[in-house]
């Protein structure tokens, strides 16, 4: 098990990711990066970042950062922990999030939407790592 919100977490994630052949063809044409952002609520006291950087149906970075000026991502994905961790246990649809406004995203929305298939498949491979919660 491997805790949420550390970079081992990105690092296996990041594994899943680029193992997974389902992503791989649901986001052949994708370009584009993001900070999930892990909002305070329940156990998490302040923001945590994650950037994730995808291309292709490849993910060619996964990290924590401290710096939110590091990257200037093309979109940001924005939840409280209980909503993240929802998500990825697939108790809450990411899209419905989204809709719901339980999450918020800035970017291009059309292109996202456009990009549901691997937005799920990403949920998917979140599912495969071996998450110890913070709560």
């Amino acid at each position: 098990m491997v805790k949420y919100l550390s970079q081992e977490w990105c690092d296996l994630y990041k594994e899943e990711i680029n193992k997974s052949k389902a992503y791989e063809e649901a986001a052949k044409t994708w370009e584009g990066d993001f900070y999930f952002i892990t909002e305070p609520g329940g156990p998490v006291k302040e923001k945590g970042f994650m950037y994730v950087d995808l291309y292709h149906g490849k993910c060619r970075a996964c990290e924590i950062v401290t710096d939110p000026n590091k990257y200037k991502p093309a979109f940001t994905l924005a939840a409280p922990y209980n909503i993240w961790k929802q998500i990825a246990t697939k108790k809450l649809d990411s899209t419905k999030a989204l809709i719901t406004r339980q999450s918020k995203l800035t970017g291009d929305m059309a292109k996202i939407m456009r990009y549901t298939k691997a937005a799920n498949e990403l949920t998917n491979c979140t599912m495969l790592v071996p998450t110890e919660w913070l709560d």
